[in-house]
């Protein structure tokens, strides 16, 4: 099976899914990982704030930050080969580049857009 490597950028957690507001895009990321994993992906998740180390140990991260700075997190790496940088991948190409085919996730998101108080519950806006 394929494996999956991603270096994030800093994040205050391992998936950076946390807090009073959470970024969407991460939300969706989180559910691409865990549908990967469920289909026998293997995913492993480097955060520069918490596990530098293996950013340094892999020669095109290095590069790549020694050229980008930050800027070009997060990367992507499948079975070695880099699947993109700077932004995280759409199921879509996660799951082709592994191998499968895309489909819905068992466990969906719980995305908390505002912190404001603006959405009460069964309010549908969030």
């Amino acid at each position: 099976m394929s494996l999956v490597e991603v270096f994030d950028p800093p994040m205050c957690c391992s998936s950076g899914v946390c807090g009073l507001t959470v970024d969407p895009l991460l939300a969706a990321f989180a559910a691409d990982v865990e549908y990967l994993g469920s289909h026998g992906v293997t995913v492993t998740r480097h955060n520069l704030s918490q596990d530098p180390q293996p950013f340094v140990a892999n020669a095109r991260v290095l590069e790549l930050m020694q050229r980008e700075g930050e800027a070009c997190l997060p990367i992507v790496l499948v079975n070695g080969e880099e699947l993109g940088h700077g932004a995280y991948p759409r199921r879509e190409e996660l799951a082709r580049a592994a191998g499968l085919v895309a489909g819905a996730s068992a466990a969906k998101p719980r995305i908390r857009l505002s912190a404001d108080g603006c959405c009460t519950p069964g309010s549908g806006c969030c």
